[in-house]
């Protein structure tokens, strides 16, 4: 068969694979919908997000169906999910897991490992910033590398892996920020707003009854690994990968124009880059094409950027807002 032969025989399977995959995230965001009303936007980002193979910051004031939003995720899309309430009083080996003493019959000893909550599919960090920075910081090795490190032995995680952290904006008191070095490794900010006047009805109608929906598994782990992998496959045009650098150098402090340079503390590094080109990727399977836009990049810049900036104290006192700021860049490059 002829190199040409093998190209479309290649091109014909990815096409196949494209069109099951987008039609088995177009069921899981339909079963999603079914308990969790009005987020449409937010279940598309949580989808790109575990699309892309990464992990999500999830913020939002209490009784947004954040937890639901999870614990509906992992049902659906057939992964094993976990949830860790983040206390002060938290400690990292209740997270990765601890080894312990045991005796065996014959008398003779041996430390075996117990392994924590993180050994899950999907894990639900449930107000991460409530932990000490040192419990924080026992989920960085874990979503960059997929493996923890107990008494020096390293143990892998289960295949795939996410984290959905989530935040509340509002209530900071016994809270400690999460640094920026943890801060890089999720994806991107997922912001759950208050739901509107007709989504609001119906959650006081069918919320409020002895009648409960209960999401069904569309997908599995292995269907979700094998569009993960597909996702990558997808070609990028060269005029978006263009957009993706100007849009990420240009939020950087000295790479854009001076009068938002100004307003930069600092900004975001290669990953954001990366984290953009996975997430467009994601975005355009999840709306059925095979290739992502310039719609796509000014879509996610928001909440790929948002936790990757921060401004001076001379622009917060101004009533500049990260957000704002994101929209001025997207703008030169639309």
């Amino acid at each position: 068969m002829s190199e040409t032969a093998n190209a479309a025989s290649l091109d014909a399977m990815v096409i196949r694979a494209a069109e099951t995959a987008v039609d088995q995230v177009a069921r899981a965001r339909e079963a999603i919908a079914t308990v969790v009303f009005g987020q449409s936007q937010v279940v598309e980002n949580a989808l790109i997000t575990i699309l892309a193979g990464g992990h999500g910051l999830v913020v939002g004031v209490p009784g947004l169906a954040k937890t639901k939003l999870v614990d509906t995720l992992g049902t659906v899309l057939g992964l094993e999910a976990r949830r860790i309430q983040f206390t002060p009083d938290l400690m990292p080996s209740d997270i990765l897991g601890s080894e312990v003493l045991e005796e065996a019959p014959g008398g003779r000893r041996a430390f075996r490992f117990i392994k924590g909550p993180i050994f899950a599919q999907l894990l639900m960090a449930d107000e991460i910033n409530r932990a000490s920075p040192r419990t924080q910081s026992a989920l960085l090795q874990a979503m960059q590398e997929y493996h923890v490190t107990v008494a020096g032995e390293s143990h892998d995680l289960p295949r795939p892996f996410h984290v959905l952290a989530t935040q509340n904006p509002i209530e900071q008191e016994g809270t400690y920020p999460l640094p920026e070095a943890q801060l890089d490794r999720f994806i991107m900010q997922i912001d759950v707003s208050y739901p509107d006047a007709a989504t609001e009805r119906r959650i006081l109608l069918e919320t409020t009854t002895d009648v409960s929906t209960k999401p069904k598994a569309v997908m599995s782990a292995d269907d979700l690994m094998a569009a993960q992998r597909l996702m990558r496959r997808l070609p990028v045009g060269e005029s978006v990968v263009e957009a993706i650098l100007a849009l990420v150098r240009s939020a950087r402090p000295g790479e854009g124009d001076a009068t938002i340079d100004q307003q930069l503390s600092w900004g975001p590094g290669p990953r954001a880059g990366q984290s953009l080109m996975l997430a467009v990727r994601a975005r355009a399977l999840i709306q059925g094409r095979l290739a992502p836009s310039l719609d796509d990049v000014v879509a996610l810049a928001e909440p790929i950027l948002k936790h990757r900036i921060a401004l001076t104290f001379a622009a917060r006192a101004e009533g500049q807002t990260v957000g704002g700021v994101i929209r001025r860049l997207v703008e030169r490059i639309a």
